[in-house]
């Protein structure tokens, strides 16, 4: 294994750049070749069906049969002509990931051959077998039969020769099985409680539209290192590995030179993303070694998280043609930053108004304060739903360590904001509602033109941050479906503007001036809702005890953490905003509690499986090659001297045999506590004990592991090292 070691990081080391063909035209030429949009539907569409159908996207409506029939001949026919031979429905059952079953175009044309059919039934809804997706015990194995139905707010794509139909997923008895329901749920549900708010201050408001900018952190890793390492390629980080003498301590990395060989899978990758339709905009440098970002335009919520769905697959396939693997997981190396994708979220009117915005006028102004403070109630009455919906086994190793944000949710607001929320509570005067905009910064430097400041800082430690004009949930994992943050967030949203209105109302008909009565309510949301409200540094222990005083979530155990989802006001939440139902709410955690048991269980073993026939005999080995020495030495010169030649050896091999042993007797334990675990059959109760009684092995262990790591000659190591892995490239 160490002479593989070696001979990978020579292949990675003499890697040359492989040089991207980019297109001749410019990007709004080429932008969505491969997408069904409107620019493509009036061309292959006749108009009654194309009206008919813009109609029924912008409104909502339902579209009938027979302009399905239409739609899907003049789908088909697009995608022929771009060379597509197969169709898939595509959705996104509770694995965080995908799902695609692809069929030909080809029916039998009666007289022996064959003819390509595609028809507005087959667009419409699907059949895929739905008892090997997870479920929470919706379905059992034996009960195949599920639905997929076709989404007509997100557009069809096509990608790998395969025209994609972006639809949801539901149980036979009408239960979802997927993220796009329950998320389009959520966002009907904002959508029409937002409208009811948002028409106080503009009658003529008819939709409010929840948006979506995720900012997608990686890491990438040589393709030849990635194969040395089963701990990458079985779970998606390194399980151990002493950290680099460098790592991010310089803080050279980020916004640095992008690497030569970076740029160009950079390059390809905004290309592709261009034509599939997603708004790639920003790339660079993050903070850690081999780690960037890549973000796009805001886009409407739903449209923007199919469009991450499919970035993190063509991630993936373009990566590999530069020799590259893509790390997704939130922690795939110890002692230095962790990949998040921070979820920036914001409302907005059809009329084209921004509704967490500061206006200029007086009604502006308390428009956003009303919807600001209504967030603020939101987050704060479901902050453990919030935590529990970005929760995973994954993202537990990043929440609270090297710039992520901690495990508590809280809101920062920035001073002049806080300023703001704070004078109004104490007085009655619409002064208060006066915010600045940005404001002009001269550095006094002649080459250098006057900067504009926003009306907030920036606070990395929050996880749920006001950034002007959006909120940026941080605390999202790089790996997770946005889906789960956004149902939650959405729906949480939505019930608490509902309550609004109906205070605001019931204060209008006992006489009260509308813009009292907003006003008044504002200030008992912002009362309500204060202990969410903190500005300060959320590393600090004296946040965390004062979390706890606050009354917000302070618990750490994922399994725990999603109880949060089935307490009494989840659940009629949900319920009241139409986004789940308790059954589906069980089920899902079932499926959570599962899958957070199952990706520990594989960590455990295939940790045991590296500790015991990896790193114990390279280390026995050359603990026999320290004892040789030493034999050797004494058996040369006088007893006195050859002891004292031989001290070190023997001081070495004294404490390899003891990190030895102390490796092998708690593997042994580790391997004990999970036959302990797995003959539990409550599914919470099996993830808390491998949460319990599994994972802290995995760390005590490691410790053992990396300190040998550092003692046995470098040459006989099996497992590329952290300097190879992240300075490689």
């Amino acid at each position: 294994m160490s002479h593989l070691r070696f001979r990978e990081v020579e292949v990675a080391f003499n890697r040359e750049p492989v040089k991207v063909e980019i297109p001749k035209q410019v990007p709004s030429e080429y932008y969505g070749m491969y997408v069904f949009n409107r620019k493509t539907m009036y061309q292959y569409l006749p108009k009654q069906t194309y009206d008919a159908l813009t109609d029924a996207i912008d409104n909502k409506k339902p579209l009938d049969r027979e302009v399905a029939d239409s739609v899907a001949a003049g789908m088909k026919q697009w995608a022929i002509d771009n060379g597509v031979t197969h169709y898939t429905h595509w959705f996104h059952p509770l694995t965080d990931g995908t799902a695609e079953k692809h069929d030909s175009f080809i029916e039998h044309d009666g007289k022996g051959g064959v003819i390509e059919e595609f028809s507005g039934k087959l667009l419409v809804q699907q059949e895929p077998d739905a008892s090997s997706f997870p479920n929470g015990g919706i379905r059992n194995t034996f009960e195949a039969r599920g639905y997929s139905a076709w989404d007509i707010s997100s557009p069809a794509f096509i990608h790998d020769n395969t025209l994609c139909i972006p639809t949801i997923f539901i149980a036979y008895s009408g239960e979802s099985l997927d993220y796009k329901t329950p998320l389009l749920r959520a966002l009907n549900s904002v959508d029409k409680a937002g409208t009811a708010v948002a028409q106080y201050f503009d009658p003529e408001v008819k939709h409010v539209h929840s948006y979506l900018g995720w900012e997608q952190e990686y890491f990438l890793v040589d393709e030849a290192l990635y194969a040395a390492r089963p701990d990458l390629v079985m779970t998606g980080r390194t399980l151990m590995g002493h950290e680099s003498a460098k790592n991010q301590q310089l803080e050279d990395h980020y916004f640095g030179a992008i690497p030569m060989r970076v740029e160009e899978f950079m390059l390809d990758l905004e290309i592709e993303c261009h034509k599939l339709g997603i708004p790639a905009k920003t790339r660079h440098n993050e903070v850690a070694p081999n780690q960037f970002e890549l973000a796009p335009v805001f886009e409407e919520t739903n449209l923007a998280n199919d469009h991450n769905l499919l970035l993190m697959k063509v991630m993936a396939e373009v990566a590999r043609r530069h020799h590259f693997r893509v790390l997704l997981h939130e922690k795939p190396f110890a002692g230095i930053n962790g990949s998040g994708k921070h979820n920036n979220w914001s409302l907005g009117t059809d009329t084209g108004i921004m509704l967490f915005k500061p206006g200029k006028t007086i009604k502006e102004n308390l428009r956003f304060i009303t919807f600001i403070c209504n967030v603020m109630n939101a987050v704060y009455n479901y902050n453990g739903l919030l935590k529990a919906s970005i929760a995973s086994a994954t993202n537990a190793h990043r929440l609270g360590a090297n710039e992520a944000p901690p495990a508590i949710i809280s809101m920062f607001l920035g001073k002049q904001v806080s300023d703001v929320l704070d004078s109004l509570v104490s007085s009655d005067k619409d002064d208060n509602l006066k915010i600045a905009g940005k404001e002009e910064l001269n550095l006094k430097v002649s080459q250098i033109p006057e900067l504009l400041l926003d009306n907030t800082d920036r606070n990395r430690t929050s996880p749920f941050a006001f950034t002007g004009n959006r909120f940026e949930f941080r605390a999202v994992g790089s790996s997770a479906n946005c889906a789960s943050a956004m149902i939650a967030l959405n729906a949480a949203v939505a019930e608490q503007l509902t309550k609004f209105k109906e205070k605001v109302d019931a204060r209008v008909a006992k006489g009260e001036e509308l813009d009292d009565a907003i006003l008044a309510e504002d200030k008992l949301l912002i009362e309500e809702s204060m202990p969410i409200h903190f500005d300060g540094n959320g590393y600090s222990d004296e946040w965390k005890a004062e979390a706890q005083r606050r009354g917000l979530d302070c618990e750490t155990s994922v399994p725990v953490i999603y109880d949060a989802y089935l307490n009494e006001k989840a659940i009629n939440m949900f319920k009241t905003t139409g986004v789940f139902s308790e059954i589906e709410l069980k089920a899902r955690n079932e499926v959570k509690w599962e899958m957070y048991t199952k990706k520990v269980q594989i960590e455990a073993r295939v940790f045991g499986d590296l500790a015991l026939n990896h790193i114990i005999p390279v280390a026995t080995r050359y603990q026999s090659i320290l004892l040789d020495n030493v034999f050797k030495i004494k058996s040369l010169f006088p007893k006195e001297q050859g002891e004292k030649i031989a001290a070190q050896d023997m001081a070495n091999i004294e404490k390899m045999a003891q990190h030895m042993q102390f490796i092998k007797d708690k593997t042994s334990e580790m391997v004990e506590a999970r036959k302990v675990a797995n003959k539990i059959e409550d599914q919470r109760a099996k993830a808390v004990a491998y949460h319990d009684t599994v994972v802290p092995y995995l760390d005590a262990i490691r410790y053992h592991i990396d300190k040998l790591e550092l003692m046995v000659d470098d040459e006989m190591w099996p497992l590329p090292k952290y300097r190879e892995l992240l300075f490689i490239r």
